[in-house]
């Protein structure tokens, strides 16, 4: 080893040669290299050539470069994770909240904006539903659509369809009809549990339960449990995730995968960690699963919320104990003193974490740890799983595999790469879905034969995730293999949007990318018109197309149009060619009219800034303009200062133009939503104050 200012490469090899054989010297800088990486490096050197003495008409590309040592250390020692109990004694998501039930049937199981339950309450409101879905046919393997706002009913109707023996298949009423429609053909769900005003968003006369409408039948059945049809091998729940073909895929999660993640959970996270857990993920995304079923089953209380930055609007934040959510927002609660002093436990997945955004929740509120989790749907939403130390070094890890997993680093031909070599993560053990519905080629595609696992039958999921092992055993995410990302925590093909795109008559070529702007991925639509189309691609009809098809969350943010893809040499597609979007690559306004009145100078100031913008139109919209739910909130902390007044985030959504918000805030009215929400809160407080005036006067048991 030598100084810097000594060495003339980083990295020198030399080889020579004496009577008794060859000999080897390595020099190396001290500054970039630690005396373990150069021994590793040394014993690979070793193991390869004494592979190549062995075998010298092998490929080298087939000889190990790992020590016998190395590579027990990589498939061996660092996936000898805990044992997970018996599956017979985990049993079913149903079963494990009715054991908690059992224990403590007076305890609140889930609290709302619009009241709270108690388990036993939840229980016999998901009995009578069960009884009554039993009554429609509904019994193992059989998918049920939930088509319900975040609600108690929701809740109920979760457990009633896994009590009745089926499978849920979430439905978020905000997708698009021709998404809903195609999760439900695809899926071969034969019924919906929904409410009769959202049945417009259904493919017409498709048999539904309405909570609301069929209430009174459903009170009729009896609220006693039914005997469980369904087993820990059957079908719990249908997660429906982008497809890089242009064609969502369900990942088929069986109940034992997910029984083996909550029994992971309860030994990760104490009981007075889990008290209260926010639950604030839509049902479409497996966050969900740990959010609900962890409190569910284990004594907590759920805490629903329409997304989590309504956190500081919950009646009961200050009951709010852990919270699960992705980094972009939980950054935002940081940003907008949202964090309540109650939270202890900050679980953070989807995206990468920065090491800052660490810091920051550590020294807001109690906060007292920080997890960073990684996992695919196809793995039952977490895989590994690391704690974050404050100040830690380096970028955080996502960790080690939960118990009764693996993970491995592997080469394109399914090899162990040596420590702090990227390769692609491979996932196996408990948590394993099923496969995809209905599709066993991609199935058989990214669920591969485990080949070096002792088990018959036993199989590795390919993520095409790429990572590396830290010294310590830590995995770091890299980043990916192909053209999935992540976006605010969404996991989106952006193949299925550019196929979408092609769709269109006026499209001839498309390409999407995701791209930074404003310390956020936004997606680009680079697109071309066919040879027919004399006009420019009209930028809102494409944008409306795709709201049509897609949710929201993959509707791209611009639209470039392009007379051709930049192409290499080779023809192949020139990514880094793309152009930057500008400003009339995003604008959906049709005419361009600058702000006149004071308030719209004031919330034109605001979008400009955190918008990034040179110029606005009264007439843009907010959304379109690159916003979205997450930089909402800012906006509205920016708006209440900026206007001396409390104001519902919602009018943001209900008035997404300057123009229009202007004018709510000049007027000073409520929203339809928040008078809404207002009503309930008074009718919460009158109640209350009912409850207490008869405690006052009742006379007390001595």
């Amino acid at each position: 080893e030598m100084d810097a200012a000594a060495t003339k490469f980083d990295l020198t090899l030399s080889v020579g040669e004496r009577p008794h054989g060859l000999v080897a010297a390595i020099e190396y800088n001290r500054d970039l290299f630690d005396p373990a990486t150069v021994d590793r490096l040394l014993a690979g050197f070793a193991s390869l050539l004494s592979a190549f003495l062995a075998s010298p008409e092998a490929p080298i590309s087939e000889l190990p470069l790992l020590t016998a040592a190395g590579r027990a250390q990589l498939l061996v020692e660092w996936n000898d994770t805990a044992p997970v109990p018996a599956f017979s004694v985990t049993g079913c998501l149903h079963e494990r909240f009715e054991a908690a039930v059992d224990r403590e049937p007076d305890a609140r199981a889930v609290a709302s904006l619009a009241g709270a339950l108690t388990r036993g309450e939840l229980e016999a409101r998901s009995n009578r539903l069960a009884h009554h879905l039993r009554r429609l046919g509904v019994g193992p393997e059989l998918p049920v659509g939930i088509c319900l706002p975040r609600s108690l009913g929701m809740v109920t109707a979760l457990l009633a369809v896994l009590k009745a023996g089926g499978a849920y298949l979430p439905l978020d009423p905000a997708y698009p009809r021709e998404r809903l429609e195609l999760m439900l053909a695809d899926s071969g769900a034969s019924l919906v549990l929904s409410e009769e005003r959202l049945l417009g968003r259904l493919p017409d006369s498709f048999p539904a339960v309405c909570l609301d409408r069929d209430a009174v039948a459903v009170s009729a059945c009896p609220d006693t449990r039914p005997a469980s049809l369904a087993g820990p091998g059957n079908l719990a729940y249908l997660i429906y995730t982008s497809g890089s073909t242009g064609r969502p895929k369900g990942v088929a999660i069986e109940h034992r995968s997910a029984a083996a993640l909550l029994l992971w959970a309860e030994g990760v996270f104490p009981a007075p960690e889990r008290a209260g857990v926010l639950a604030s993920t839509s049902i479409c995304f497996d966050l969900s699963v740990f959010e609900l079923f962890l409190p569910l089953g284990s004594g907590g209380t759920v805490i629903l919320a329409d997304n989590a930055l309504e956190l500081p609007r919950l009646s009961a934040a200050a009951e709010v104990t852990l919270i699960n959510t992705v980094p972009s927002a939980i950054a935002e609660l940081v940003r907008g003193d949202g964090l309540p002093a109650s939270a202890r436990t900050v679980n953070l997945a989807g995206e990468p974490l920065p090491g800052a955004l660490v810091e920051e929740i550590y020294v807001t509120g109690g906060v007292e740890r920080v997890w960073n989790l990684y996992g695919p749907s196809e793995d039952t939403t977490y895989s590994t799983f690391a704690a974050i130390p404050r100040r830690g070094p380096g970028p955080p890890a996502i960790g080690r595999p939960v118990a009764g997993s693996q993970a491995y680093l592997l080469d394109t031909g399914q090899q162990p790469v040596p420590l702090g070599v990227p390769g692609e993560l491979y996932l196996g053990g408990h948590g394993l879905a099923r496969g995809y519905l209905g599709r066993p080629e991609l199935t058989a595609e990214r669920f591969v034969p485990a080949p070096f696992s002792g088990e018959p039958g036993a199989r590795l999921y390919r993520t095409g995730d790429l990572a590396r092992h830290r010294a310590d055993g830590e995995l770091l995410f890299l980043g990916r293999l192909d053209h999935q990302v992540k976006v605010r925590g969404f996991r989106i093909e952006l193949g299925e949007i550019e196929a979408t795109l092609r769709s269109h008559p006026a499209v001839a070529e498309a390409v999407v990318l995701a791209r930074e702007a404003r310390d956020a991925q936004r997606l680009v639509a680079y697109v071309v018109a066919n040879g027919e189309q004399a006009a420019p691609l009209p930028i809102e009809g494409l944008r409306g197309f795709l709201r049509a098809k897609l949710p929201a969350h993959m509707v791209p943010w611009a639209f470039v149009p392009l007379a051709a893809l930049p192409r290499n040499a080779n023809g192949k597609l020139n990514r880094a060619a793309l152009p930057d979007p500008e400003r009339e690559s995003w604008s959906a306004a049709a005419v361009m009219e600058e702000p006149r009145s004071e308030a719209e100078r004031k919330i034109a100031a605001i979008w400009q800034e955190l918008l990034g913008l040179d110029r606005v139109s009264i007439h843009d919209n907010f959304f379109d303009s690159g916003g979205h739910s997450l930089l909402a909130i800012r906006v509205y902390h920016r708006l209440k200062a900026a206007f001396g007044r409390e104001l519902p985030l919602v009018a943001l959504f209900e008035h997404p133009t300057i123009g229009a918000l202007a004018r709510f805030l000049e007027r000073g009215e409520e929203t339809p939503v928040s008078r809404q929400r207002g009503q309930e809160r008074g009718a919460k407080r009158r109640e209350a104050a009912r409850r207490r005036s008869r405690t006052e006067h009742e006379p007390q048991e001595p």
